[in-house]
């Protein structure tokens, strides 16, 4: 049972698509602001990760939830729970 709730408790992020990368890969830039450390004023900052998309539904500029995931590969640890909104654009960009 305590395996049950270390499973439930995988974080998630929301981005947006950057861009497609090979098949069943995307990568997702997520956007927050930190204040800086002396100056106090806030920073845009950005990390990218690998998520899987098995079924390649999405494309750049889709906003998604990804969800933290077993590892795929070298670098993909996350996983596409939800595309929140989709810019409607079909087909591979690359």
């Amino acid at each position: 049972m305590n395996e049950d709730c270390e499973r439930n408790r995988r974080k998630s992020l929301v981005g947006t698509v950057v861009r497609r990368s090979g098949d069943k890969t995307i990568k997702v830039a997520c956007f927050y602001k930190r204040p800086h450390a002396s100056y106090g004023k806030e920073i845009k900052r950005k990390t990218v990760v690998h998520v899987h998309d098995d079924q390649n539904r999405c494309v750049a500029g889709d906003f998604v939830k990804v969800i933290e995931t077993r590892p795929l590969s070298k670098t993909k640890r996350w996983r596409v729970e939800t595309i929140l909104s989709s810019t409607g654009a079909s087909g591979n960009e690359d």
